[in-house]
This record gives structure tokens, sequence and C-alpha cells, in this order.
């Protein structure tokens, strides 16, 4: 079961972890935040609409600021497009960020920006700060032929891993069974699976025990955020990878 773009806020929004979501995110209206200049597409949200589990696209117009807050439970960033900025220093594109429970910051950018944004889903003192420029970061050989991977996230004692993968035009891949789920971002490029073909800035959540045979005609770059929702699942599997 899919579920359309642009369904209004609301505490539950596509909440349901069990149902298979690709949402379109270049059709969905931008919305208004509680401050003024940043906008958003809300993805998922489980809980209260300012204080809940939320995944979201952000952007800022250029000179728009947030006030100063905490992050209780964790923010995770991956900059689009633009340089995003706070205290600690400026943020360009392709910068990834995850700042544990407990971090603050009054965020801004000067001449705007956008951003793949998921608060309050890294509960747990002592993870650690990331800040990766995925343009210089090195890239490594993965686990298929045409594709390559470059490691963002993975904690012991935390169940999920975020990485970004790059295929190669052409690649096809065998069917894998994502025993924790997984959620996909495509920043450029499309692929496609049984599911249908997905574009840059497609947002797919596959529930945990879902299946999909992944290819590609023109090559992608993919963000991967993986293993989080197993435990929706009965059981065990070892046979997921991407």
């Amino acid at each position: 079961m899919l579920h359309a773009a642009g369904v209004s806020e609301h505490p539950s929004l596509r909440a349901d972890l069990s149902i298979l979501e690709i949402v379109d995110t270049a059709a969905m209206p931008w919305a208004t935040s509680p401050s003024p200049g940043v906008e958003r597409k809300r993805l998922a949200l489980r809980g209260p609409v300012e204080a809940g589990e939320v995944t979201s696209i952000v952007r800022y117009l250029p000179g728009s600021r947030f006030p100063e807050h905490p992050h209780p439970e964790g923010e995770e960033i991956l900059v689009l497009r633009g340089v995003f900025s706070d205290e600690r220093g400026d943020h360009p594109e392709g910068t990834y960020l995850l700042n544990p429970e407990g971090y603050a910051h009054a965020p801004f950018s000067i001449d705007g920006c956008e951003l793949f944004v998921k608060l309050r889903q890294y509960p747990g003192l002592g993870r650690t700060q990331v800040r990766i420029d995925t343009h210089a970061a090195r890239w490594e050989p993965y686990a298929f032929p045409g594709v390559e991977r470059l490691p963002l996230h993975a904690e012991p004692g935390h169940p999920e891993e975020m990485h970004l993968l790059r295929l190669a035009p052409g690649v096809q891949l065998p069917t894998i069974e994502l025993a924790g789920g997984e959620e996909l971002l495509v920043l450029d490029g499309t692929f496609d699976d049984e599911h249908g073909v997905h574009p840059a800035g497609t947002w797919l959540r596959y529930p945990a025990g879902a299946r999909h045979t992944p290819r590609t005609a023109s090559g992608c770059r993919i963000y991967v955020k993986k293993g989080h929702l197993a435990a929706l699942r009965p059981g065990g599997c070892d046979k997921e990878r991407p």
C-alpha cells in the first residue's frame, strides 16, 4: 500500500512503519515552520506536530534563522543545496551531520539552503557526533560490482546504519531482503525496482522484511538508512545487504 504525497499535517503522518512508502518530494508544496523564512516538506511524523519524531526536507530562505533550540534524541542532517550554518561553522552542500542527544544550536543560512533532516530518532547519551564532507570522503567498493559505498554512521549498541551508495549506469542488483527495513533518498540520477521508477528527490521507506530488486540505467546516488525497523518483524534474516 502506498500513501500519496501532500497529506496535511497532523500528529500521524506516514507513521505506520509496516507500510511501504514512496514520496515524490519534488511534487510536495512547501509549508511554513514556527520560524519565519524556514519552510519544510514533512515526509513522516510520529507524535506531536512540533515535538515528534519527524523526517523532512527543510528549506532556509536567504537570511533566515532559527532560534537556539536543543535536540532531544538527536538530529541528522544532509545538506542538499547551499550552505547551512550554526555557531560551530558553515556546512556546505554535501555535508553530513549527526548531532547526538543534548546538542543545541541556533542555525541559519546567509544565502539559503535545503536539507534532509531527521529529528528525535537517535536517543541515548554518549553517541558520537559526526560531521563528514561527503565530497572529500573516500568511497569504497561495496558488495556488488558497480556499487560504491560511503559510510556515514554506525555505532555499537545502536541499530541503525547510514551510508551513501553510488551505482554505476546499467547496474542490476539481485533481489535483496531488507530484514531491518530501509529508508532511501535518491540524491541524483534515477533507480527503479518492482515498485516503480524513482528519480532524484524520491523518498522511500521499505518495512522490515520487504524485498526489492534495484537497478539503474542512468546511474544514481542514494542516501540509505537501514536496520532501524527490525523490531517490527518477528524473527531474523541474514540476507540483508544495501
